[in-house]
């Protein structure tokens, strides 16, 4: 069995004493401010008893407290260290941590997007592995954090990509109000560690849309409206929060139909880029292989 002492250090703050360990009490640093915070630390709750602890900080081979300026160290300190000693040397636990798993440091920041109905918030780390849509609960059975966004009253879809969520909202909300709010769920969602998508759902890619295109399913001219997409594209309606997927060509009216997402969908500016973006573009790099460019979801 350990056996434990305890020296007392001053540090530069009079507010701060240091009680160092002749062993080693944790692996990680932490902090609390309350005994709420120090749920995990069963020691620091103990400390939190007395009246005059205002921060207990665990680190290593000491215990650091700040006091409240109801006691000066001098008259407590002797007390403090006993305690602590008689709380060590009963083999009584410091912080489970296990249990105390530390927050990844995830930033999330807000843009808009052409659509005035969506925003898109972007992480500082890849949250998926391919393109996800829900456009209800139902469909975001496989997403936990979808299915967290939905309980937003004001939600109406939700588009995963890389690194990025672009949230629909419906008209009764509005985005000054409560972009705040989503962005700061977002990241603690992230930071805590959770699954964004089930690790079954990634793996069938049931509701994702696949990375490669089966080529033996399209002719020649198909797979080259495919290719101008993904490389021209792609890129920037991902930058607007949305996607664009190929859906079919119909050889004798030459016409391409594609599939809108995220915040290309339903967008009101969407026709204007169809029509004078990438129909045109389509027209320019392929002649008189096409005519036109329908979205077959508006």
């Amino acid at each position: 069995m350990k056996d434990y002492n305890i020296t007392v250090v001053p540090t530069n703050s009079p507010k701060i004493l240091k009680f160092e360990a002749n062993q080693f009490l944790v692996k990680n640093n932490y902090e609390f401010k309350n005994i709420d915070e120090a749920k995990n630390s069963p020691l620091a709750q103990q400390l939190f008893y007395l009246p005059f602890i205002k921060t207990v900080y665990i680190s290593g081979n000491f215990v650091a407290m700040e006091r409240f300026d109801i006691v000066e160290w001098e008259d407590v300190k002797d007390e403090v260290a006993q305690q602590l000693v008689e709380y060590l040397n009963a083999g009584e636990p410091i912080v489970h941590e296990d249990l105390d798993k530390k927050k990844e440091a995830v930033t999330v920041y807000a843009e808009v997007t052409p659509n005035p109905a969506v925003m898109k918030f972007v992480a500082n780390k890849k949250i998926v592995p391919a393109i996800f849509e829900f456009k209800n609960i139902d469909e975001a059975k496989d997403s936990p954090l979808a299915t967290e966004l939905f309980h937003f009253p004001f939600v109406k879809e939700v588009f995963f990509d890389e690194n990025y969520v672009s949230v629909s909202k419906y008209e009764r909300a509005d985005w000054d109000e409560v972009t705040l709010e989503v962005r700061e769920f977002i990241r603690d969602f992230l930071a805590e560690g959770k699954e964004v998508v089930s690790s079954e759902a990634v793996s069938n890619t049931k509701n994702a849309v696949p990375d490669h295109i089966e080529q033996e399913k399209y002719d020649d001219t198909s797979l080259q409206i495919i290719d101008i997409l993904e490389e021209y594209v792609k890129p920037a309606v991902a930058s607007d929060g949305g996607n664009i997927l190929f859906q079919s060509y119909e050889e004798d009216s030459k016409t391409v139909n594609v599939i809108l997402q995220g915040a290309c969908s339903g967008c009101p500016s969407s026709t204007f880029t169809l029509k004078n973006g990438i129909e045109t573009m389509l027209k320019n790099m392929m002649g008189d292989k096409v005519n036109e460019v329908v979205a077959i979801n508006g």
